[in-house]
């Protein structure tokens, strides 16, 4: 321990580089690091495709692309290259593959720490059990009890565990996210807005479109005219069409919807989520960064063991997030059985403004 102290501050390197809604749920233990003292100097490793979130992440000093299982040699190469000219004084693998620990190792980083599962888990010198399997926990906990337990180790002087919002916007930005979406779209500030994500991004299990719009449609019925939601549906690379043909649906509907314009990136298309009053997908990366922003989120789930509501979690606070899942007794994927009324129902009484509370923006 003595080692890492009498190199302040230490240098870290953090690796989460699989899914984007993964990368999100890494933000909380990225923020217990950067509190505390002395605060380390944070990389991330992380794939081109979540990268320009990760440079915008308040919590990383530099973002570090992983090129893949698929690399060709040059590519590994050049990586190993780079991380071992940085001297990183310890690893933190938040989800463990072989090549990410054989990295670390052939890299010569002195302390290298990572859940103890699978045989990936035979390159680091520190390892946490924690059975994620059984999902009896937030992945966002388990990685800030990762994190937690990396500080200890360097013996750095730790913080309390930092609260939601994990991508603590300034008002301004969030100002200027609704003053833009506005203008483009022509709608009221002053209305709720009911961000809608019906994508999956090729992991997720979701709702049909057909789903989502019967939601949608039983949301505005449990709402007075004066508090009905402006419905803004986003979509990801590949998801356009199907994001259209909602949006005539809605309109059919007689619903104010609108898509939301092409932004330019996903750091960019990121930070316009901050606009949402509620944000509404299945576990999918745009849930997990409405999450971290603290915009409230209505998620939904499937019956699967490892995609629990409670596993997959969003990091917001507990009274911004609900989520829905099928029945005990349904099939893990059976969305259909998923009581939509119900759900309309909690949506709306989330939406409609309190006598005693202040509208949310």
């Amino acid at each position: 321990m003595t080692h890492f102290l009498n190199q302040q501050p230490p240098r870290l390197l953090v690796v989460r580089n699989d899914k984007l809604g993964d990368f999100m749920l890494a933000w909380p233990a990225l923020a217990c690091l950067k509190a505390c003292e002395p605060a380390p100097h944070v990389s991330v490793l992380v794939p081109g495709y979540t990268a320009p979130v990760a440079r915008l992440c308040p919590w990383v000093d530099e973002v570090i692309i992983d090129p893949g299982d698929e690399a060709d040699h040059d590519a590994r190469r050049d990586l190993l290259a780079r991380v071992r000219a940085a001297n990183f004084d310890a690893l933190l693998t938040l989800f463990s593959t072989p090549r990410t620990g054989w990295l670390g190792w052939r890299a010569g980083i002195p302390l290298r720490l990572a859940p103890a599962t699978k045989w990936a888990q035979l390159f680091y010198n520190h390892r946490i059990t924690q059975r994620r399997s059984h999902s009896a926990k937030p992945e966002y906990v388990y990685n800030m009890e990762l994190a937690e337990a990396l500080v200890d180790v360097l013996g750095l002087s730790p913080p309390e565990r930092p609260a939601p919002p994990y991508w603590p916007l300034s008002t301004h930005e969030q100002d200027a996210q609704r003053r833009r979406v506005a203008e483009e779209l022509a709608i009221d500030p002053e209305r709720p807005w009911v961000f809608l994500h019906a994508g999956s991004g090729g992991s997720a299990v979701n709702l049909t479109a057909e789903a989502y719009a019967r939601l949608a449609q039983g949301v505005a019925s449990h709402l007075k005219e004066s508090v009905s939601p402006v419905w803004i549906l986003t979509a990801g690379p590949g998801e356009e069409d199907n994001a259209d043909a909602l949006l005539r649906t809605l309109e059919d509907m007689a619903l104010d919807a609108h898509r939301l314009p092409a932004r330019d990136g996903l750091g960019d298309f990121a930070l316009s989520l901050a606009a949402a009053d509620l944000f509404i997908a299945g576990s999918t990366g745009p849930l997990h960064i409405a999450g971290c922003l603290d915009r409230a989120t209505a998620g939904f789930y499937p019956a699967r063991r490892s995609a629990t509501p409670l596993r997959w979690q969003t990091c917001n606070e507990a009274s911004r997030r609900l989520a829905f899942r099928p029945p005990e007794g349904a099939g893990e994927t059976d969305m259909h059985a998923i009581d939509l009324e119900a759900a309309a129902e909690r949506i709306a009484r989330h939406l409609a403004p309190s006598p005693t509370s202040e509208p949310s923006t």
